[in-house]
């Protein structure tokens, strides 16, 4: 289920799910770190189906908390309602649905109400993968030793180093970092990016809040998961990379890693 972690509580042991000729090891964790008092990411590792998000709420008031735990019950419920059918329509139906209701959610509320959502789900025969991107946290996939962004972040900033209106360093695109354009509870309910994502034996998925990909650099982010430990120790070591590093937001990372079924002795 979808829950949220102290800073001491420690990552929960891995479990596998499997989908058609494949099995997925999966583990999540979130810490709070060293800047804010509670912890506004959510985070859910479905217990049955290959479904795996995390969702970033947008500042640190009732609007964030709402529109994370908002989201990611309605997301996750609508996956659930329709498996085991699972296709880009169903997501951006699952999405709409989400949109709407931290909208509501967010009628009652003074100040914003809005968050990110990434989310990845197979499908149950293992055949296709799909992602879904609303915001900036993002979806990392690390195939034969190369670690790839697979989403885009929908920020002023992304648009803005893209082009080439300022440098990545630059104080500007500091600002952008926090102007998003597409989140869930966003008043124009912006439709999410879904993408199709091929799973293949040896990948390794990291689904992260940019409390984890704001603080640990490509290279730092490439060794942790090459490091091909148990998905509950990689997620332990990026969560204390990202307090060693300064701990100046929450963190939140899930890490699945795909494996071959092992076949059933007769």
């Amino acid at each position: 289920m979808f829950r949220r972690r102290p800073l001491d509580q420690p990552v929960a042991a891995a479990h596998r799910v499997g989908v058609g000729r494949l099995s997925l090891e999966i583990a999540g964790g979130s810490v709070v770190g060293h800047h804010y008092p509670e912890n506004f990411d959510v985070l859910h590792v479905d217990p049955e189906l290959p479904l795996v998000a995390v969702a970033d709420g947008m500042g640190d008031g009732e609007g964030s908390r709402v529109a994370g735990d908002t989201a990611m019950s309605t997301f996750v419920a609508q996956v659930r309602a329709g498996w085991p059918t699972i296709g880009a329509g169903e997501l951006h139906a699952a999405t709409a649905e989400t949109q709407l209701r931290v909208r509501q959610a967010g009628t009652a509320l003074a100040g914003l109400t809005g968050c990110t959502l990434t989310a990845l789900v197979a499908e149950p025969d293992g055949g296709q993968g799909w992602l879904v991107q609303l915001g900036d946290s993002r979806a990392y996939r690390l195939r034969d030793g190369l670690l790839e962004l697979i989403t885009v972040d929908h920020t002023m900033a992304w648009l803005g180093m893209l082009h080439g209106w300022w440098p990545a360093t630059s104080p500007e695109a500091a600002r952008a970092r926090y102007q998003l354009l597409r989140y869930v509870g966003h008043p124009d309910r912006p439709e999410p990016d879904v993408l199709a994502a091929p799973l293949r034996t040896g990948d390794t998925w990291l689904l992260c809040t940019d409390g984890v990909s704001d603080q640990l650099d490509y290279h730092h982010l490439r060794d942790l998961l090459a490091a091909r430990r148990d998905p509950a120790q990689t997620v332990g070591a990026l969560l204390s990379a990202t307090l060693d590093e300064g701990g100046d937001d929450n963190a939140t990372a899930v890490v699945v890693r795909v494996h071959p079924t092992v076949p059933t002795p007769r």
